[in-house]
């Protein structure tokens, strides 16, 4: 894909809008637009480069050296500065350090001793909500777990705890560029930075809890202290919408496709893949941005040093040259490349929990659920986030 010689395609230039109202909604006609035109594209409205393609996204993503994170992954100055130095915001060793902190309790080992409170979880939230015979898929459903469960386990005081669906979600519409949305949502993030600063330490959190780990490492020298309160956004975001936006869209996808819930139901093995196939499909996260370190070329066209390139995860995932018939909803299909976790160094590190949520949910609902009826929704409308806000549905 790369070479040193000198760049020989003029990169094409755009003024499509891909965070108006209506392509966020339904980006997919956008990116399909971005991706016939070339493997990196001029945003002229952002000042930016759009990446599209599955190859260039996976690229730039899988290239620190010349796509590094410390320099921030969003898409406005502001928010890079406020996150740097978190595990989203690092490279390095400074990187490797916080994320070897923040992922020790979201190995497949670590996380093993859970596997069965959250499937019983799981078990009992399925008979409760199918015995009603309708429910709110993403309320009722998908907030269930990762509030539940994965609060608790966070271990972050009660007080203010209540506030933390919205900080998430808050926090992930500051990634996008300077808009209304980014300007409404930031004052909710001063509110999550200062319950991460003054409430989320020492003798107010949980004991034995991951955030008290984090605080744990710092005291011993593994992590600055000083970047405590940062990391604790590494667990009170990502842990909560990106899954609950997962699981709505999974009921989603199979209320669209019956003919793929019947596949899953008469083979329960099929869960995982289903699940590769839904992020596929609709990830959660559709896009962050990355700072270009050195002139780089891709496929001929040369991005300059000290521009910034946005990765769209969602185009990727639905690119034609790399997922034949990238639009059809395929269960059998198990993408595991799939970029809606990420990849490279930066790959979702609470991605071991979401698959394990998911695939607990899921194979319950196979054994009780023989049809979803979706009788209302309401889509997210969000900078960089993408599920479903509201989600009605009747089951059979």
């Amino acid at each position: 894909m790369t070479t040193t010689a000198p760049a020989t395609t003029i990169c094409p230039r755009s003024d499509f809008d891909v965070y108006t109202d209506s392509a966020l909604l339904d980006p997919w006609p956008g990116y399909r637009e971005l991706r016939d035109a070339g493997p990196l594209v001029h945003l002229d409205r952002y000042g930016m480069f759009a990446a599209t393609r599955y190859d260039t996204v996976s690229h730039v993503l899988r290239t620190p050296e010349v796509f590094p994170s410390g320099e921030g992954v969003m898409m406005n100055d502001e928010m890079n500065q406020v996150l740097r130095g978190n595990t989203l915001c690092s490279d390095g060793e400074a990187h490797d350090a916080s994320r070897r902190v923040i992922a020790r309790p979201l190995t497949p080992k670590a996380l093993r001793p859970l596997h069965d409170e959250i499937r019983a979880e799981a078990r009992g939230l399925v008979d409760r909500l199918t015995a009603r015979g309708s429910f709110d898929a993403a309320g009722d459903l998908a907030h269930h777990l990762p509030v539940t469960i994965v609060s608790n386990l966070v271990g972050l005081p009660e007080e203010g705890r209540e506030r933390m669906l919205v900080w998430a979600s808050e926090m992930f519409n500051c990634f996008g560029p300077m808009n209304e949305r980014t300007q409404r949502s930031l004052s909710v993030l001063g509110e999550m930075m200062e319950y991460a600063t003054t409430q989320a330490v020492p003798g107010k959190l949980k004991p034995g809890s991951w955030a008290e780990a984090v605080h744990d490492a710092a005291a011993r020298g593994e992590v600055d202290p000083g970047k405590c309160p940062v990391m604790m956004i590494d667990y009170m975001g990502p842990s909560l919408d990106t899954t609950i936006f997962a699981i709505s869209s999974a009921v989603w996808l199979f209320a669209e496709n019956p003919d793929q819930w019947d596949l899953v139901r008469e083979n329960p093995s099929l869960v995982p893949s289903a699940i590769n196939e839904v992020l596929r499909m609709e990830a959660p996260i559709q896009d962050f941005s990355r700072s270009v370190a050195v002139d780089h070329e891709i496929d001929g066209v040369l991005l300059p040093r000290g521009s910034r390139v946005i990765a769209f995860y969602g185009a990727g995932n639905r690119d034609e040259r790399h997922y034949p018939d990238p639009d059809r909803f395929d269960v059998t299909r198990n993408p595991t490349d799939h970029l809606g976790f990420g990849a490279g160094p930066h790959a979702c590190v609470g991605m071991n929990l979401a698959r394990l949520e998911m695939r607990a949910l899921f194979e319950a609902l196979a054994e009780k659920v023989t049809r979803f009826e979706v009788q209302h929704s309401e889509r997210a409308l969000h900078n960089i986030l993408r599920g479903f806000t509201r989600l009605d549905v009747t089951v059979h």
